[in-house]
């Protein structure tokens, strides 16, 4: 390229690709590289407070982190990369308004995330929702909410239980914290609606494998299905969800459950629309094939001026605790390797060889509603109270800036003393509903009025005076 800088263009700003760029405006010298983001929404998520927010725990807007607030030497652009022509170092972006256009970089890191994996079930597609966006999560909240004030209104009946009753499909850590996070709002709403009772909520689990949470191990998982049992939760272990039309789940077990939510958290997959608009190579889970030392390429070859990291890239787990061989596709991975990213091109752009990723996983916490969690972390288990601080102080500090870190421990602080907000605001998906209601609008037209048309022979002389005269001369000569 003529340009002297070297031009660094990162593809997606989530964990991965935020911290890359973060890391690079603390490294790089002035002037020693120009670095753009491009990400189609100005925020990154910290996706392992989803749960708390569609539980109401945290505030939507406090766990995500804004791009052009924190990357303050970065190029942010709106937008998705739609095409990578590497063998050129081209790169096609659209951007959120506006013509598609190719810039020319570099180096090009690819940090474009995962997206929810689904299946050709009936009635997923229409009918369901994801929990790997904030948008999602709050969608959540409010769908709940909602169905609370409608069925308050509503006699007992099927009507009424199926608004109450919540089907999350999979077991992993992000089913089984939306599905007691929602549990545990869900018992803090009755005492709002003395209408209803705990008995007409119903929240079904359903998970195809024989268990749940494969992250920890087998006797930490029964102590959370007893757990949830405790609270009138029903998992359904080895079944799959066959249909979900018309508001009706379907099991393989031949099982029905009329349900207004269902909570899709079956498996996420690389993006698909960096994956296979790029000409790098993938490997035969549709992730980018790359190298401990986070560059692009097998162990014999590498992509020159490529990388790759989080849930696009199939990083190689050298501590040996990876599935398959691979860094399992987590926040915690993430972070790590976009730092790791960082260090590793400021190297290669200074002539110095990058280092491998290597990070033993430190364990799995998660939230099981208010005071209550679990954590794994080799044999050591704990549960209940002291696991649920673990999990809120893990992921307090984890969260990025120190902005961001205040925002969510002081609305967690508010909770503890004033209760968990209920505030629906499902209308805001409509915020002109009131305004065009009551909107006063123009008359329509209104047609034209056609003068009554005289008798024909009237007609006939007033369009003829001249005839009218001489017929008058006519008979008065006789």
């Amino acid at each position: 390229m003529t340009n002297t800088v070297p031009k660094i263009l990162i593809v997606g700003g989530g964990y991965a690709g935020f911290y890359t760029a973060w890391k690079l405006e603390k490294l790089l010298r002035k002037g020693e590289a120009d670095v753009t983001v491009v990400d189609p929404l100005p925020y990154m998520t910290y996706q392992p407070f989803l749960p708390e927010v569609a539980a109401g725990s945290i505030e939507a807007r406090h766990s995500v982190v804004a791009l052009r607030r924190h990357l303050k030497r970065s190029t942010v652009i709106a937008g998705k990369v739609t095409g990578i022509q590497h063998a050129d170092k081209v790169a096609t972006i659209t951007p959120v308004a506006g013509e598609a256009y190719q810039v020319e970089y570099d180096q090009i890191v690819v940090t474009a995330g995962a997206v929810s994996r689904t299946f050709p079930i009936p009635g997923i597609a229409d009918n369901a929702i994801g929990l790997k966006t904030i948008e999602e999560a709050v969608a959540i909240r409010d769908r709940l909410m909602s169905n609370f004030d409608k069925a308050s209104t509503l006699p007992a009946g099927p009507e009424r239980d199926r608004l109450l009753t919540v089907v999350v499909v999979g077991g992993g850590f992000a089913g089984i914290e939306v599905f007691a996070e929602l549990r545990s709002l869900a018992s803090s709403l009755i005492k709002f609606y003395p209408q209803l009772t705990f008995e007409d909520t119903h929240f079904h689990l359903v998970e195809a494998m024989g268990r749940i949470m494969p992250e920890v191990s087998l006797k930490t998982s029964e102590w959370v299905l007893k757990d949830l049992a405790k609270r009138g939760a029903n998992v359904h272990l080895d079944t799959q969800v066959t249909g979900a039309v018309d508001g009706n789940i379907e099991l393989s077990t031949g099982e029905t459950i009329p349900s207004d939510l269902i909570i899709w958290t079956a498996g996420v997959m690389a993006n698909p629309t960096v994956v296979r608009g790029s000409d790098l190579p993938v490997e035969e889970r549709g992730r980018i094939r790359t190298r401990p030392d986070l560059r692009v390429g097998t162990d014999e070859e590498f992509v020159e001026g490529a990388w790759a990291a989080g849930d696009v890239s199939a990083v190689p787990d050298l501590t040996g605790g990876g599935v398959g061989g691979y860094c399992v596709p987590n926040a915690q991975h993430a972070v790590r390797q976009g730092k790791l990213m960082a260090k590793n091109i400021t190297a290669v752009l200074r002539g110095e060889l990058p280092k491998d990723y290597v990070h033993k996983n430190l364990g799995a916490v998660a939230g099981l509603g208010l005071y209550n969690g679990v954590f794994q972390s080799g044999n050591i288990a704990l549960k209940g109270l002291v696991a649920w601080v673990a999990h809120r102080g893990y992921h307090g500090l984890a969260m990025p800036t120190w902005e961001r870190k205040f925002r969510v421990v002081w609305g967690w602080w508010n909770n503890l003393w004033l209760g968990r907000d209920i505030v629906n605001l499902s209308t805001v998906q409509n915020p002109r509903y009131v305004f065009e209601e009551f909107a006063a609008r123009p008359r329509p037209a209104q047609p034209a009025v056609t003068p009554p048309a005289e008798p024909r022979e009237q007609g006939k002389i007033a369009d003829q005076p001249e005839k009218v005269e001489a017929d008058k001369e006519a008979a008065a000569a006789r």
